[in-house]
């Protein structure tokens, strides 16, 4: 017994200390020198960056809540025309790449796309200098092209909150003289505040680590600055500075976030003591609120996926199959060996908290799931800072063997790939697991433990079956997650090595989206997999 709960004990501090090294590796090598490159960068562009980034993060949070939180009021709230497809429609964005809906967009408002020929043909005008036309490759456009595929993230948690929430409170409003506008402000808004601030939070960080937006814009920001200090300068040191500044401002925003709703519980005591009765609206209202969240799915989700359709139709003559193929093929089998791994992992940090239950069984857990908020451009760079000294060590204690040097085995071949994955994903099969351990009944455990079963045949006979649909699952969004990764794969893929995601951005930055379209339509697809299954869960949570 003693010797199967040491087993769990140690292998559980072991992957979560390997988990988290890489995190703090990056910390370790800012404090080196940096040949005067960080210097040198801030005293010229690191301003600039800075500015950038903070503006891209604030203009795509401000953009993401004007999106998420009226469509989440509305859908809540009000039956609209076809609502029951509009409360997932609006979620699907969330599967769309930024730099491919960025890509499209820009084709359509450059001066040759079809919006300005239609305006020159309309009124005469011949050249660009005959009128103004916004610039979409641009600081706002980016903020634009990326509030679009992240405001589902207010939307959904908005959603849910204005669901749970009680509707006598609204009532009282209302009796007490409040018109509907007036209840929404001052009693539905503020209750939601913290579910928003949640969803704020992840926009934020989502906008933060962008990498193939900004980069397609040409918008330089910290994330940029990140990749460029290290490939353009060949200076990982400065590289790592510029990722440990990153860092604390997401572990900034991630302690607001805990900060902002430490009360929340408070807010929803009553919440299913009646349950929430949607109105209908009439007249112009309902027109007009039909036409903001239809019309939100189209620009947001519809059209670009509808352009992706033609492109793929249009160009797929002109596509290479083979590499398509071999492509997909590089995708499926490290996404497929990252979910197995993550979910190995998560089953041995969750059993652990468990079955032991002393209060340090929780610090694996949590240090497992840290990777997730670190953005896959700084999370390369402690990758390749831990496995490039591992593989350093291992190359010296060969030489001094005499078994010549093995050269690069883990940081220049897949390995560093795959471990940036599950490093980033394993808080995901961590949080399904755990919502899945959680339903299991503790008497189940009692029960097992009274007719003398140890801790192995406990898990082996007792929680693992009951909670083999919740790693399924797992194991599903840790691949898709994988397979829809661009930055850590773009920075840390093999040479002649291309996944599906780092294929489709190339041609994107090479303004050929056309010939990688059946492999963008692919990957928009895939992602919208586990947007149906948290849809389905949203709606069984509050049926």
């Amino acid at each position: 017994m003693l010797e199967q709960n040491r087993f769990l004990k140690t292998s559980s501090w072991v992957f979560s200390l390997l988990l988290v090294l890489p995190i703090l590796a990056i910390f370790y090598t800012a404090l080196g020198d940096s040949d005067d490159v960080f210097g040198h960068l801030m005293a010229t562009v690191m301003g600039t960056y800075t500015l950038n980034t903070a503006l891209l993060v604030v203009g795509t949070v401000f953009l993401a809540l004007v999106m998420g939180i009226p469509s989440a009021w509305l859908m809540a709230r009000y039956t609209l025309p076809g609502d029951r497809w509009l409360q997932w429609a609006l979620v699907l964005p969330l599967a769309m790449p930024g730099y491919i809906v960025g890509y499209i967009y820009t084709d359509w408002f450059d001066f040759a796309g079809p919006i300005q020929i239609l305006l020159r043909d309309l009124t005469g005008w011949t050249s660009a200098a005959q009128y103004w036309f916004p610039d979409l490759r641009t600081l706002p456009g980016a903020c634009f092209v990326l509030a679009l595929v992240l405001y589902p993230y207010v939307y959904l948690l908005a959603r849910a909150s204005f669901m749970e929430q009680s509707t006598t409170l609204t009532q009282s409003a209302r009796l007490l003289g409040c018109s509907p506008m007036q209840a929404f402000w001052r009693v539905s808004l503020p209750l939601a505040r913290p579910a928003i601030a949640v969803g704020a939070s992840l926009v934020a960080m989502e906008a933060l680590g962008d990498f193939g937006t900004v980069s397609y814009f040409a918008v330089s920001t910290l994330t940029t600055a990140v990749y460029d200090t290290w490939l353009g300068y060949s200076n990982l040191n400065a590289a790592a500075k510029i990722s440990a500044i990153m860092l604390m401002v997401i572990f900034l925003l991630i302690s607001s976030e805990r900060y902002s709703r430490r009360k929340q519980k408070l807010f929803s005591q009553n919440a299913a003591a009646d349950k929430v009765t949607k109105l209908e609206l009439r007249g112009k209202a309902k027109w007009l609120a039909a036409i903001w969240c239809w019309g939100l799915f189209v620009i947001a989700f519809a059209a670009p996926l509808g352009q992706l359709l033609i492109y793929a139709w249009g160009y797929h003559s002109d596509s290479s199959i083979t590499d398509f193929a071999q492509y997909s093929f590089n995708s499926l089998y490290v996404s497929a060996i990252a979910a197995v791994v993550a979910v190995l992992v998560a089953m041995l940090v969750n059993f652990y908290r468990r079955n032991i239950g002393s209060a340090a069984s929780n610090v694996p857990l949590r240090m497992a799931s840290l990777g997730y908020a670190v953005p896959g451009t700084v999370l390369a760079i402690g990758v390749l800072i831990f496995l490039t000294s591992a593989d350093h060590l291992i190359n010296d204690v060969a030489k001094e063997m005499g078994w010549g040097r093995p050269g690069l085995i883990f940081s220049g071949t897949m390995f560093a790939m795959l471990t940036a994955f599950v490093v980033r994903f394993s808080a995901v099969a961590i949080g399904s697991i755990e919502s899945s351990l959680a339903k299991v009944s503790p008497s189940l455990d009692m029960a097992a433990r009274t007719m003398g079963c140890n801790v192995k045949d406990m898990i082996k006979r007792v929680q693992l079956p009951l909670i083999r649909r919740g790693c399924l699952i797992a194991m599903l969004l840790v691949f898709i997650e994988s397979m829809k990764e661009l930055n850590a794969a773009l920075l840390l893929r093999p040479f002649n090595f291309e996944t599906l995601a780092t294929y489709v951005f190339n041609y994107a930055s090479d303004e050929h989206l056309e010939y990688a379209a059946m492999p963008a339509v692919l990957l928009v697809l895939v992602g919208l997999i586990p947007l149906i299954l948290i849809n389905r869960s949203l709606e069984q949570s509050h049926s």
